[in-house]
């Protein structure tokens, strides 16, 4: 059953973590590991509904939507080891424009079997970089044009039934005047041949940092630290061995700077095995 569904498994990563947009990924990697020289490629679509703002703790009347496209690929380099790599295009109001590159590398450390399932452990490491000149001085930013490299840790819990349980944490080191941030991302869920779903809590905590009309001013937006509570969840079908599709939906509740509210996804999902 677990070599069925892993033939057919999306990796729902949709798009990277943005600094100032409150788009959120579900973790930088994912738990689940292709088979060597499958490929994977999805490519969503998504919309955030944003009714406030919070200005460090203060809590403004500010409104915000934001469109995104995003295309995410993952290719299996062998049993143990894949490669991943993911860019967004995002319009937030007359801001429109291609943000940051993603690329991560993910190795599966240490299995041990226990009972009818199986526990895993997992290293990764990556790096984001802006890949465009977008603009930065509003609250219609797309990103804060910073380069980022970003250490994970992960343990991920699967038993025979589909069933499984997975934590992230590590660090992410950003360049160019932007604090750096611990990422954690907790998500469970159920992963069959015929379907997966989860549901996940994804935070991030920024080291220092201004906050959004305080001081000094006038005002460095790469300077601000951001800090997101997100709660979401994912529902994937399957049409055949190769195509799925996916929808998802998260809502951003607490933190620092940062827009509150709902964000909406839809995609398609290809997979190919390039030995066949």
């Amino acid at each position: 059953m677990l070599r069925m569904f892993r033939m057919r498994i999306i990796y729902l990563l949709i798009v990277t973590s943005f600094c100032s947009a409150s788009i959120r990924a579900q973790g930088s990697i994912d738990g689940f590991y292709k088979k060597k020289t499958e490929f994977n490629a999805v490519v969503g679509i998504g919309f955030e509904d944003s009714k406030k703002y919070l200005a460090g703790d203060r809590k403004l009347d500010l409104e915000r939507s934001v469109y995104y496209a995003a295309i995410f690929t993952a290719y299996g380099i062998s049993e143990k080891l894949q490669v991943q790599a993911s860019v967004p295009y995002i319009v937030s109001d007359d801001n429109r424009n291609l943000q940051d590159v993603s690329i991560f590398l993910k190795y599966n450390a240490a299995k041990i079997n226990i009972a009818d399932g199986k526990l895993e452990f997992s290293a990764a490491g990556g790096f984001s970089t802006p890949i465009s000149n977008y603009a930065i001085g509003g609250l219609n930013d797309i990103g804060q044009r910073a380069t980022a490299f970003t250490a994970l840790a992960m343990v991920h819990y699967q038993n025979a039934e589909g069933w499984f349980a997975t934590a992230q944490s590590g660090f992410a080191l950003k360049l160019q005047e932007v604090p750096n941030s611990l990422p954690i991302t907790f998500k469970a869920g159920r992963a069959t041949s015929n379907w997966y779903y989860d549901v996940f809590y994804d935070f991030q905590k920024s080291f220092g940092g201004i906050d959004y009309r305080g001081t000094p001013a006038p005002q460095n937006f790469r300077n601000f630290g951001v800090d997101f509570h997100n709660l979401g969840g994912t529902l994937y079908r399957p049409f055949s061995d190769n195509l799925g599709m996916y929808v998802s939906v998260a809502y951003t509740f607490e933190g620092r700077n940062t827009f509150l509210g709902a964000t909406y996804g839809i995609g398609l999902s290809y997979t190919a095995d390039f030995m066949q």
